[in-house]
């Protein structure tokens, strides 16, 4: 038996025997009471891709340019960041998450406290592809793989926290290569929530798929390729038919972060 109600800001297949499974594996993402304030997270993260295009006119996305750092690319690696960070925050914060305090009464967040979003929306299975216009290949990105092992941690994570509290001994870590395992990471928490939904102002409407030139599948924004999880067991799918939920008072659920 799969989940018969959504979970709040999780975005997961729906079981594909379903007669409605494609109407419902995207329908459930702009009810206005799925999420607060989805629209701004995935602003946000549009912003930054547009100043990563603008940072593309001078740097070439390529391995050859992983090491290049400067002050563009630490002003864009830190936004970045902070925008992973809220993301993990409204995950955790919607679905009633309780964390601990410090001596003040302050509620504790930090990179152990959001690992526990990896079991809810696989984040270590998410792979992400940045085409190189120099060549037709895709380089590849895994910014949560770490998480599929207990005991590692997430090196552009840490590179953050280093360059963002020691800029003059650290700046060489805010690097392309970061920047984009960073910004890839950003791309892995909007698309676990929000599928490809940006929340144009425009109509819906339907449209046609066809032939693409590069593996993947497009994501949001249009700058990189996105290859979901396919590691979900059937009990992890979702099992409803939005459009008979929808009517309901109750459609969504929250989970349990705390166990």
């Amino acid at each position: 038996m799969g989940i018969t109600k959504p979970y709040k800001r999780n975005y997961r297949p729906v079981n594909p025997s379903l007669s409605n499974s494609g109407y419902s594996s995207w329908a459930y993402i702009i009810d206005k009471d799925y999420c607060k304030s989805g629209h701004s997270y995935v602003r946000a993260f549009l912003l930054i891709l547009e100043d990563l295009k603008k940072l593309f006119e001078y740097i070439e996305p390529s391995t050859e340019s992983f090491n290049t750092f400067s002050f563009r690319i630490h002003e864009l690696f830190m936004r970045t960041c902070i925008e992973v960070e809220a993301n993990f925050k409204a995950i955790l914060i919607e679905n009633d998450f309780e964390p601990d305090t410090d001596r003040f009464d302050n509620p504790i967040y930090n990179i152990r406290v959001y690992k526990k979003v990896n079991a809810s929306h696989h984040l270590s299975d998410y792979e992400v592809g940045l085409p190189q216009w120099a060549t037709p290949e895709l380089i590849v990105f895994k910014p949560f793989e770490a998480w599929g092992s207990d005991n590692q941690s997430l090196d552009w994570y840490q590179a953050y926290n280093k360059s963002k509290h020691d800029r003059q001994d650290n700046f060489r870590y805010a690097n392309l290569n970061n920047l984009l395992q960073a910004v890839s990471g950003l791309l892995c928490l909007i698309h676990s929530q929000f599928r490809g939904e940006d929340f144009s102002p425009s109509d819906v409407g339907l449209s046609a798929g066809g032939y693409d030139f590069y593996d993947m599948e497009s994501s949001t924004g249009g700058v990189f390729r996105i290859k979901e999880p396919s590691n979900w067991t059937s009990e992890e799918l979702y099992e409803f038919d939005w459009s008979d939920l929808k009517n309901e008072e109750e459609r969504f659920q929250k989970f349990n972060y705390n166990t």
